[in-house]
């Protein structure tokens, strides 16, 4: 049995591979966002990732390409690539997070914040419901695949060492990066409209009736028209989330073709 030869060639190409695969592992929902998820499980998947898209991928690399400041400049560019793949997911959870701290602010949730164990910051308990709620839905409808297959294709259109960082694709980011407060108002607007109505007809009923105590009353409804109309409004918000998840594979795709 004839063993292959590894050459300098083939270890850069590994390294560039790598370092592709694991920035976009660090980064995509459910794997990057995890931090109870072990760095060694991570690192193991974008060595087998690595390993299986490396027969497949073309890398030319010349004596120019392998001088120190080419090589370091290639390395940054392949780290660009998986992070900014990576973030366009971010951005739809990180509007679902968004839209739970502004409901759980009306119910009046702010301040029964809990420390979460996975971001190690101070989280909304309706905020923390709808992430769960959405990673669950992503991958129902097999949502990391589309990462997975993007990989690939980011090595079919971007070969390593040919990221060019242009004004198209921060224009790109920037555009969806809007969807962080899209998602978040669209998301949250069916319950936030029933509560503030609500604390306006409280406001009301203390103008008028200023024998009852507001506050006592108040939060009790408030907290209760929350619940009822978040249960409510689940099948909106997992449709509304379904359908964010299946326009992902477009919105990688037209980024994966501005790079």
């Amino acid at each position: 049995m004839n063993l292959p030869v590894i050459t300098q060639e083939t270890i850069d190409a590994l390294i560039f591979i790598f370092l592709r695969v694991s920035a976009m592992i660090a980064v995509m929902p459910v794997f990057g966002g995890d931090r109870t998820i072990p760095v060694a499980v991570k690192g193991g998947l974008s060595l087998l990732i690595t390993f299986l898209l490396f027969p497949f991928v073309k890398i030319d690399l010349d004596a120019q390409s392998l001088e120190f400041i080419p090589m370091f400049a290639g390395m940054i560019g392949e780290v660009l690539i998986g992070s900014i793949i990576g973030f366009v997911a971010r951005f739809i959870f990180a509007g679902i997070q968004f839209a739970g701290e502004l409901i759980g602010y009306e119910m009046g949730f702010s301040m029964a914040n809990v420390i979460d164990p996975v971001t190690s910051n101070q989280v909304s308990l309706i905020s923390q419901l709808q992430y769960i709620v959405a990673i669950l839905i992503f991958l129902t409808l097999n949502g990391h695949h589309v990462f997975f297959s993007a990989m690939a294709e980011s090595f079919e259109r971007i070969a390593p060492l040919q990221f060019h960082l242009s004004g198209k694709l921060i224009q790109t980011v920037c555009l969806f990066s809007k969807d962080v407060f899209v998602v978040a108002v669209k998301v949250s607007a069916p319950v936030v409209a029933v509560l503030v109505f609500t604390n306006l007809a409280l406001g009301i009923v203390a103008r008028t009736v200023p024998q009852i105590n507001i506050f006592i009353i108040g939060f009790p409804i408030q907290i209760a028209l929350g619940f009822i109309f978040l249960g409510l409004t689940v099948p909106v918000f997992a449709n509304y989330s379904a359908s964010l998840f299946n326009n992902l594979e477009k919105q990688i795709h037209f980024l994966i073709r501005v790079m």
